[in-house]
């Protein structure tokens, strides 16, 4: 099968604002490249050994996509064009020339998988499926996960900031809404933390069938857990199937999709209930803070990982 490969030309400022934008388009297998060093972190992480001899940093970077002929290229491609207008506003994003290239499919979507190791996020062990068990000792739970091609293994910090505010807001037999939830990862914590009961939405409906399969490989009972495909923002039909009466709803979204998404939480939540909020750059996050405000949440805690950060509310 041939692939279509697309390539932006940018600036390393902007690599993972692109990714994250296109990952909300609904376009995995983003390659990057760059010259930026690996730190000491990156190298414990892929299990490199020896430090590759790059040259020197140029803040020049790259990032490709792929897109099959059953995708409608024309219209995912003036989106692309357009969001990276609208991220020119507030990152340098270089020329942001897009060229496009032919591709056999060489298993490409597969390769990124030797760079996904297991790894503890809190007491909570996450290993991606094809791999072994390793010898880690004093784990709550063990979560087995294979995103295929939806978002989410858990290394992303704002997944991290997620678990970090379910370990802490979930109790047992909670009902939980993962909106967004692509893979199911923050699902599979939320059961394996003790949910009663977990739904997730997800506008690709490659997410749905992803998170039905890793529910089903961490052996837990489907009628515990209802994955949808749909839009809960403007869908009055689709919010009405969702329902409400939610002790915890988390959504480790873009604060772009958060903030009109938060004026329709409430409803999806019991009185005192829990929306926990990822996603959210750090310059964004007074705009999410005043979405929050506008919908009556009290603000719980803001919690910070990088450049990322997490608003934990309550209604």
């Amino acid at each position: 099968m041939k692939w279509k490969k697309y390539t932006i030309l940018t600036t390393t400022q902007a690599e993972d604002f692109i990714s994250s934008m296109l990952a909300d388009l609904g376009i995995f297998g983003v390659q990057i490249e760059d010259n930026l060093p690996l730190s000491a972190e990156d190298k414990e992480k892929l299990y490199i050994d020896i430090l590759p001899q790059l040259p020197p940093d140029e803040g020049k970077a790259s990032v490709s996509f792929y897109l099959d002929a059953k995708q409608q290229q024309e219209m995912l491609l003036a989106k692309v064009k357009e969001e990276l207008d609208s991220l020119r506003t507030f990152v340098d994003i270089g020329t942001a020339e897009i060229s496009e290239t032919e591709t056999e499919d060489k298993d490409w979507i597969n390769n990124w998988k030797q760079y996904f190791k297991s790894f503890v996020i809190e007491d909570i062990l996450i290993k991606p499926t094809w791999e072994q068990m390793p010898q880690i000792e004093n784990c709550r739970c063990v979560i087995e996960i294979d995103p295929g091609t939806s978002f989410g293994t858990g290394k992303h910090e704002t997944t991290q900031l997620c678990i970090r505010q379910l370990c802490k807001y979930l109790k047992p037999e909670d009902r939980v809404l993962d909106v967004g939830c692509g893979s199911g990862i923050l699902s599979l914590v939320s059961a394996k933390l003790g949910a009663g009961s977990v739904t997730g939405t997800d506008i690709d409906p490659m997410c749905k069938e992803a998170a039905e399969e890793n529910w089903k490989v961490n052996g837990l009972p489907m009628e515990r857990a209802t994955f949808y495909h749909g839009n809960l923002i403007d869908d009055p039909s689709f919010q009405e199937q969702v329902g409400g009466a939610y002790d915890i709803v988390v959504a480790n979204i873009l604060a772009d999709i958060i903030i009109p998404l938060t004026p329709v939480i409430p409803k999806r939540l019991k009185k005192g209930g829990i929306y926990i909020t990822s996603g959210i750059i750090d310059f964004k996050e007074q705009s999410v803070r005043q979405a929050l405000l506008e919908a009556g949440f009290e603000i719980l805690e803001v919690c910070r990982q990088g450049e990322w950060v997490s608003i934990s509310a309550r209604t």
